[in-house]
């Protein structure tokens, strides 16, 4: 499976989404002949009614744009006086109440709360931080740090810097700051530097120079990273993702091997994310959550086929199988088969 991300031919011509945020490759879009005040009703009447219809619930949250959503809700609570939240919680549970309260979420919001629950309690979410602060471009992550601080009053940094520590924590609060340089051009010399600086830090020398790979990969362009990895491998004969996994401690490998990975592809790297959390016993139904709603608008049909690609099945196929009930439809409802 690792072939997929030692293959570094494409790369440099691959769209990246680091950088840029199209829409156009989602699973949903906005509904034609939109009208929010009948989306509203027939929802209030799904849960109003004796049990409530979730079909109807998951056919209007799964097949209406986020920011239409939004206006569904204004409507809602204009004509019934109560929050469409706080009804949805009161009447639905457990991972299907998630979901359904994860969809009328804005994006940035929604994000908040992911972020608020990865430090919350004892221990930290580690997967939720690195995909969080990995796969996000600078423009989402100054969102999240601005929206943390107007409902906190404090700084995103300073909390994340009281969860996280060592060479890990310095990494995560570096992509934390969302100041990721986004130049397009690509300096070839100053790759074959960042290429040979990186050999001298890690594979060439008894003991790894931690803080030179967290500068190089938090800090670079993708397009530059990008041709660096392909002379790292040219100088050294293997990937960087290889040296740093001969090379790192866990916590750090966890997240610089993220970084390597979005730089190549975040729909690959989101696709992994989404296997890793259906494999095993149980399955991590919050990462499935997250990953579809915040991706249903960006990426999702590029993260269906990368998934194919690694798997060997499709994503709407695995979601089938390891999950269940109204929770499953939603989920199915957003991925979209695959055509």
């Amino acid at each position: 499976m690792s072939s997929v991300w030692d293959d570094l031919n494409l790369l440099l011509d691959s769209p990246d989404s680091l950088s840029v945020t199209s829409n156009a490759r989602g699973t949903i879009e906005d509904k034609q002949g939109f009208r929010p005040d009948e989306d509203a009703a027939a929802l209030r009447k799904a849960i109003e009614g004796i049990g409530t219809t979730e079909k109807t619930v998951i056919d209007i949250l799964t097949q209406r744009s986020n920011a239409q959503r939004q206006l569904i809700c204004k409507s809602y609570v204009e004509s019934t006086g109560r929050t469409l939240v706080d009804d949805l919680e009161g009447d639905t549970h457990g991972n299907f109440e998630d979901i359904l309260v994860a969809l009328i979420t804005p994006p940035t919001q929604f994000d908040l709360q992911q972020f608020k629950q990865a430090i919350k309690g004892v221990g930290t979410s580690d997967n939720t931080l690195i995909e969080i602060f990995a796969s996000q471009t600078n423009c989402q992550i100054k969102d999240l740090c601005n929206a943390y601080l107007k409902e906190t009053g404090r700084s995103l940094h300073h909390d994340l810097q009281s969860e996280v520590s060592g060479d890990y924590g310095k990494c995560l609060l570096l992509l934390a700051e969302g100041k990721r340089d986004e130049s397009p051009n690509v300096d070839v010399a100053k790759a074959k530097a960042d290429a040979k600086v990186l050999y001298e830090a890690g594979e060439k020398r008894w003991g790894t120079d931690e803080g030179t790979f967290i500068d190089v990969l938090c800090h670079r362009s993708v397009p530059q990273l990008r041709k660096t990895l392909v002379e790292y491998k040219n100088l050294t004969g293997k990937t960087l993702q290889q040296s740093i996994e001969s090379e790192m401690s866990r916590e750090l490998e966890r997240v610089l091997v993220a970084i390597v990975k979005c730089v190549k592809s975040v729909p690959a790297y989101l696709a992994e994310c989404l296997h890793e959390s259906m494999k095993g016993m149980g399955t991590t139904e919050s990462t499935l959550t997250r990953i579809l709603v915040k991706r249903s608008e960006i990426d999702l049909m590029d993260i269906k086929s990368e998934y194919k690609k690694l798997f060997g099945c499709s994503l709407y196929s695995a979601i089938e199988s390891e999950t269940s009930g109204d929770f499953r439809d939603t989920l199915l409802r957003i991925c979209g088969e695959d055509v």
